[in-house]
């Protein structure tokens, strides 16, 4: 490119196979350890520390110690929205697995991108919240409402302290699989937090589905009805 941002480092990284599998697996939003991000490559361990090193050096991941260990994690939720919009471009160019694991369905209902949450249940919030005019949208930018505020205190959470920080508080993610936006930012964050604090909904060891519990399929319904 003779102008702007180098996109061809970026796809450069991004189009090896291992790395790809490992930067999929960061998206649980969960730090890995270079094992197990070897094992999500299929690759050994020099290998993978190898494509670690490119990944980090390119800033798609961040790297943390703690003790003795060494976590890796993506370095913020623009990758991993990026990530998200890729593998909704592959999913609609036909560009998939030969098989479709057993997970599939329940990822395309609900699964965490990052920090919040991904999936048909994830559009459907965003376009409750914005139907009954919770979030407001003006082209590519998205806020939220006094409406909407009072709705997200009454639902526990602190709106106020999630202005207090660098951290847009609502953007748009477009969804992989439905091909829609869902709610990202500080606020998707702290939604998934609270439907978690709620028992409405964990996460799936080891993958990104977002498993449902009885009492949160009931109290998603009546917080975010489907629009008619």
């Amino acid at each position: 490119m003779k102008e702007g941002p180098d996109i061809a480092a970026l796809g450069a990284l991004i189009g090896d196979p291992a790395r790809a599998n490992m930067l999929t697996a960061l998206l649980t939003g969960k730090a890995l350890t270079a094992s197990e991000l070897a094992q999500e490559a299929g690759v050994s361990a020099q290998t993978a520390s190898s494509h670690l090193g490119r990944l980090q050096d390119g800033g798609m991941i961040r790297q943390v110690r703690q003790g003795r260990h060494r976590y890796y994690s993506l370095s913020g939720e623009d990758v991993g929205q990026m990530l998200e919009a890729l593998m909704g471009v592959a999913d609609r160019r036909g560009h998939t697995r030969t098989r479709t694991g057993p997970k599939d369905p329940a990822l395309r209902r609900a699964r965490v991108c990052y920090d919040h949450l991904a999936g048909e249940l994830a559009v459907r919030m965003h376009d409750s919240l914005v139907q009954r005019k919770m979030l407001r949208l003006d082209g590519d930018l998205i806020g939220l409402t006094g409406d909407g505020r009072r709705f997200m205190t009454g639902l526990g959470i602190d709106v106020g302290k999630l202005d207090g920080v660098r951290r847009p508080l609502c953007k748009p993610c477009l969804d992989w699989s439905a091909r829609r936006y869902h709610l990202a930012g500080g606020l998707g964050a702290a939604l998934l937090a609270r439907f978690t604090e709620l028992n409405w909904m964990r996460r799936d060891p080891g993958t990104r589905v977002i498993l449902v519990s009885e009492q949160g399929e009931t109290g998603f319904a009546e917080a975010f009805p489907e629009s008619g």
